[in-house]
């Protein structure tokens, strides 16, 4: 699909679809989450430099916008086709690992677990802004601050394990 040719309303739609699907997987995630948070997080030794628990739904909630602008930006490029499947497929892998790591860490209690899938989740992230970059430029580096967070979140959570077994 060429940028020039998709209508704005198809355009608008495909924004609203993005980022109601990066949303979702937050709100899929937050399902596991949000129960531990006063109870199971609350007991665990963090590492002296864990942010306030404050900070992360507003974190969360800036990249996951980010995130669904920068897949739109890759949908509606006009690229080789195999290019822009590859990149919207590395989207979903880290986007469905991304909710895949709530579950294991949060949901199941298990740090090591949790250790495991965001490796994943960065390896796949890697792959989603090299396929990015192939198709749109804006949209790999849309994706950068969310590499550093999870990047941090990996020492964080690695952290975490080791700190508590």
């Amino acid at each position: 699909m060429s940028e020039g040719e998709a209508s704005p309303v198809r355009q608008a739609a495909g924004l609203v679809g993005f980022l109601v699907l990066s949303f979702a997987a937050a709100g899929l995630g937050s399902l596991a989450t949000m129960p531990s948070i006063p109870t199971w997080y609350a007991g665990l030794e963090k590492p002296f430099f864990t942010p306030p628990n404050e900070v992360f739904p507003i974190v969360w909630t800036i990249l996951y916008a980010v995130m669904g602008i920068a897949a739109w930006l890759v949908w509606r490029k006009d690229a080789i086709r195999s290019d822009r499947k590859n990149a919207l497929t590395a989207f979903a892998v880290q986007l469905a690992l991304n909710v895949a790591w709530s579950f294991v860490f949060f949901g199941l209690h298990s740090t090591l677990g949790g250790v495991a899938v965001i490796v994943l989740l960065l390896i796949a992230l890697l792959w989603t802004i090299g396929a990015f970059r192939v198709v749109s430029p804006p949209a790999a580096a849309l994706m950068v601050p969310y590499l550093a967070w999870v990047t941090f979140a990996t020492a964080l959570n690695t952290g975490i394990y080791v700190l508590n077994g």
